[in-house]
């Protein structure tokens, strides 16, 4: 065979592989991937000849001298229908055992591939760090317990050292778990209190060029003066005291070098982790902890852009005998923030009379921040306050804010009075505005739970710690799901919890809390304040009013004449007729399908009839033709079933 004669050849075979694949696709009514659709159409083309050439033979020679008989056009239009069926069949099978998506394509195999050897090493430095630390043995659930004070005080240090050596995340991870006496033994929270400002800083040759990268030129020209010894180190950046060509002192916060790649493979291995404990576990399913771990990574996301910082300064109200210092905006870049400096010390080296004065200040703004402003200071631990010289609060490090809107903060102010009231009726209904209300909740059983809360906890005196815990406790009890924004609160709550208790030990967080609410939220519950509200509230509803007595009439007068009526519309939504013809569809399919497949066994069966060819007659020619049709039309029922869940997603009903 020359050359034109195998390239005319190798052409007609792709174009019938290629209108193979298409005329599989398009019985099936569904969209299979390129790819798949021509492997599956490559090999029935390659299972065709094998499986019909008996049946070709059989019919004997056809040309112009003998030309094909009726039943013999019969056997060929079986003959091409069973080709079309070999990759419709193998396209179900497929959908059915390997989806869309659960198979990687090559680039995604080689990213895959690149990123579970990426993440294998990232485990195996934090298991090496762990082992270092002495760690080993309680990673693999079998570590002593401690039941003396020394040996609990090693523990929480190896710990704390662990978990500074792991990097930024890490850092991060033991700040959280610094604020959590509830959950840690006093210990290990006055170690991992460390974290907040004992990390050791990076080196000056490691900062140099990011401050030269992002200010476009030498430290030394964009300076009068700057300190290579860091002010202090965090886990995010470390600070250095500077002075301008104008001669104001500022301070400039650096971002660690080289902390992006490190911080992506430890958020995706959160991230994944959570995934695992949502699916597998039902205390996962009801935290939310898919949600939560993506909380955490845009948290920390935006922690490592200090222009959002920037702004974040810009839009928090301090106030209440706290600052904050203002940015050089000018100045501000992703990986560099220049502010005012605020002459202080740690609020560490607080006077113990100092202590409840600056923890009834710092409550009194968080509170004004959350309930009132609407934009708070969401990482209120000890090492982001100062102690000013003047014997005021410095508020510092607004990488992480968060923001509520008005209906949300209303819904929280009523929760707060409620609680200062004791009312049950009204904490109940001000927390299911908070969260989004369940469609099977017992609201008469979870009223019961808050009032015992209530009764437990909202007296002078009491475990606050406690109380946060059994809250997230009644939450999780009840199947609520707490959106982000107010996650951020609560965690906002619990650091300040802890923060307060080191500012003044035995501080009284429920009765102050309490105290704000009738300082700051009764008094905005004023006639001038209810008029005012009321006045808005008429002004929305008076041009429905002016047309209330003209429907009324009209209601009226036609039910006097007996010519009331309503207007229903069924499926008025585009959505709602597609779901329900789609629905119709698969039912008339099936119908035909089941129809065709009870004909061809009947005539299968049918003893007698025309000879259509040497050992088949009339009957079975068709029975033959009417089960392939019946075959087809069943396929393509399975094949949207298959793809039902992806498909219909869109519909209102499942959302």
């Amino acid at each position: 065979m020359d050359l034109p004669t195998q390239l005319l050849l190798s052409v007609f075979t792709l174009l019938m592989i290629i209108g193979l694949a298409a005329a599989a696709q398009r019985l099936l009514g569904v969209r299979f991937g390129r790819l798949r659709t021509f492997l599956a159409a490559l090999v029935a083309f390659g299972l065709a000849q094998p499986m019909l050439e008996p049946i070709l033979t059989s019919l004997g020679p056809i040309g112009r001298e003998n030309p094909p008989a009726a039943p013999a056009l019969g056997i060929l239009l079986l003959i091409v229908m069973s080709v079309v069926l070999i990759p419709m069949v193998i396209l179900v099978i497929a959908e059915a055992l390997v989806p869309p998506g659960s198979v990687p394509g090559p680039l995604e195999l080689v990213r895959s591939v690149r990123g579970r050897l990426s993440r294998a090493r990232r485990y195996s430095q934090i298991t090496r760090i762990a082992i270092k630390h002495g760690l080993g043995p309680y990673l693999r659930g079998r570590g002593e317990r401690l039941d003396d004070r020394p040996g609990k005080v090693r523990l929480a240090r190896s710990l704390r050292e662990a978990l500074d050596e792991g990097g930024v995340t890490f850092v991060k991870l033991g700040q959280v778990l610094s604020t959590r006496r509830d959950l840690l033994p006093a210990e290990f929270v006055e170690e991992l209190g460390r974290l907040q400002d004992q990390v050791a800083p990076a080196p000056w040759p490691e900062i140099e060029p990011v401050l030269a990268a992002e200010l476009g030129g030498p430290v030394d020209e964009a300076f009068a003066e700057f300190d290579r010894t860091p002010l202090a180190a965090a886990s995010i950046g470390q600070v250095h005291a500077a002075r301008l060509h104008s001669g104001e002192s500022v301070v400039v916060k650096v971002l660690r070098p080289g902390i992006w790649p490190v911080v992506s493979k430890d958020l995706d291995i959160v991230r994944r982790l959570a995934a695992t404990l949502e699916s597998r576990t039902r205390w996962g399913r009801s935290l939310g902890l898919r949600d939560l771990a993506d909380g955490f990574a845009t948290a920390i996301r935006e922690e490592l852009d200090f222009r959002v910082e920037a702004a974040n300064m810009a839009a928090v109200t301090a106030g209440g005998g706290v600052t904050y210092p203002a940015p050089i905006s000018a100045m501000c870049t992703e990986r560099v923030l220049v502010m005012r400096r605020l002459s202080g010390r740690p609020v560490t080296a607080a006077a113990p009379e100092q202590g409840p004065q600056l923890a009834r200040d710092l409550l009194d703004c968080l509170l004004r921040q959350i309930l009132i402003e609407g934009v708070f200071h969401a990482d209120p631990h000890p090492g982001n306050l100062m102690l000013l010289d003047d014997g005021t609060l410095g508020l510092l490090d607004f990488g992480a804010v968060g923001r509520l809107d008005d209906s949300l903060r209303s819904a929280l102010r009523r929760f707060l009075l409620a609680m200062n009231r004791q009312d049950p009726l009204g904490v109940t209904d001000a927390l299911l505005e908070v969260v989004p209300r369940p469609e099977d909740i017992d609201e008469a059983a979870l009223e019961r739970a808050l009032g015992q809360f209530m009764a437990r906890h909202v007296t002078a005196g009491m475990d606050s710690a406690q109380m946060f815990t059994d809250l997230f406790r009644i939450v999780s009890a009840y199947g609520l799901s707490i959106p982000p924004e107010v996650a951020a609160v609560f965690r906002a709550l619990a650091t300040l919890e802890g923060t307060l208790v080191r500012l003044s030990p035995g501080f009284d967080l429920i009765g102050e809390a309490r105290s704000f609410a009738g300082r700051h939220l009764a008094e905005r519950i004023t006639p001038e304040t209810i008029k005012e509200s009321a006045t808005q509230e008429l002004v929305a509803l008076l041009p429905m009013l002016r047309r209330l007595p003209r429907r009324v009439e009209r209601i009226a007068s036609a039910a006097e004449h007996g010519r009331f009526s309503m207007n229903v519309r069924l499926l008025a939504d585009e959505r709602d007729r597609r779901y329900v013809t789609g629905l119709l569809h698969q039912v008339l399919l099936t119908v035909l399908g089941a129809t065709a497949g009870v004909m061809a066994v009947i005539l299968l069966g049918t003893a007698g009839g025309p000879p259509a060819l040497a050992n088949t007659t009339l009957f079975q020619l068709i029975g033959y033709n009417l089960l392939v049709i019946a075959a087809i039309l069943v396929l393509r029922v399975l094949a949207l079933i298959f793809r039902r869940p992806r498909a219909s997603d869109d519909h209102p009903a499942r959302r």
